[in-house]
């Protein structure tokens, strides 16, 4: 009795299949057993197996996007259609991710050793070959598409990649890179390091300083375009206010004397204190507002994304000083 063919099917149909990177259960779909699998990424053969059950469905080196759908289709949940991608909840996470985001310091996928890949903390996998396991402590975040694939948000890639990096020079540049090109926030950033709880770390702690001072500077200088750009009247700058023969009230970035208006900044940093922090800056801008000095509190986001909206709320608020109660007399000190 003759042996049944190992395949139904010929295998030249998957030429058209929208990847050359496949799982075993998603070659099984397209009609190819477990045997001529195995028979076919034999050495010399004309696939090759990247990582356990998942093949790349030709000879030579593999490509950095397919080395990265590997490791999506290593690490995806559960056995996906024949043509679909099948990379379940993972995502690119680490230096890879801050590659897909287009930072410039970053280094080329194909340098990489090792891909890391955020899965949720129940799944049971293992790093192997090219592939790192993350495992989230809390929930997964929600991936962003990058070239089709699902990648980790900056901030959590960015925390990620800290964890394995022990290069002072290397982590300063990423993070004041991440602000600097607006990537995301300072606080983001913080929030995320201080959930990885990496702020323990001298060089990751001395980095956060230097990633705050360049978030600052440049919200300072975006008050500055929003003050010119859009016809405000020139306040004084980043002074103190203090009733005459009385207390300190506290600094400010921007204030309109005539008009008693005051813009603050939000750079606040969210770690260990940040509830003391922010009780001690709502007590500040209730006293002040006692005082009948109208606060208006921006974050450096909100000037990045909605400048022409923030630029409404000063506006406003120096055009209804005219229908307020004169405010108290401050005296206004350089900072």
């Amino acid at each position: 009795m003759k042996n049944t063919p190992l395949s139904p099917r010929p295998l030249s149909h998957l030429s058209d299949a929208p990847s050359r990177v496949l799982s075993a259960a998603q070659l099984r779909a397209h009609g190819v057993p477990a045997a001529e699998v195995s028979a076919q990424s034999r050495a010399g053969g004309p696939w090759q197996q990247l990582l356990p059950g998942v093949y790349l469905l030709h000879q030579g080196p593999p490509t950095s996007d397919e080395r990265l759908q590997a490791a999506l289709v290593y690490t995806g949940r559960r056995p996906a259609p024949a043509d679909a991608p099948g990379f379940g909840d993972s995502m690119i996470t680490g230096l890879a991710a801050l590659t897909l985001h287009g930072f410039p310091s970053a280094p080329p996928l194909l340098s990489l050793d090792r891909i890391d890949v955020l899965v949720p903390r129940t799944r049971r996998l293992r790093s192997t070959g090219f592939v790192r396991i993350v495992r989230a402590a809390q929930e997964l975040p929600v991936p962003e598409e990058v070239t089709g694939l699902p990648v980790a948000p900056v901030a959590r890639a960015l925390a990620d990649a800290v964890a394995q990096l022990g290069d002072p020079h290397t982590v300063r540049r990423l993070l004041t890179e991440a602000v600097r090109d607006g990537y995301c926030e300072p606080a983001a950033v913080v929030r995320e390091l201080s959930r990885a709880r990496l702020l323990s770390r001298p060089h990751v702690v001395d980095a956060v300083d230097s990633l705050l001072a360049e978030g600052r500077a440049l919200a300072e200088g975006r008050l500055y375009e929003m003050v010119r750009e859009h016809g405000l009247p020139d306040p004084v700058w980043n002074v103190d206010l203090r009733l005459p023969g009385g207390p300190h009230l506290g600094g400010v970035d921007a204030y309109w004397p005539d008009q008693a208006v005051a813009v603050e900044l939000d750079t606040r940093a969210p770690r260990q204190d940040e509830d003391a922090m922010w009780s001690e800056y709502t007590r500040k801008r209730e006293y002040l507002e006692r005082l009948g000095i109208t606060v208006v509190h921006i974050t450096p986001k909100k000037l990045r994304e909605a400048m022409d909206q923030q630029a409404i709320v000063v506006r406003t608020a120096l055009m209804a000083a005219d229908d307020r109660a004169p405010a108290a007399y401050v005296v206004v000190l350089p900072r």
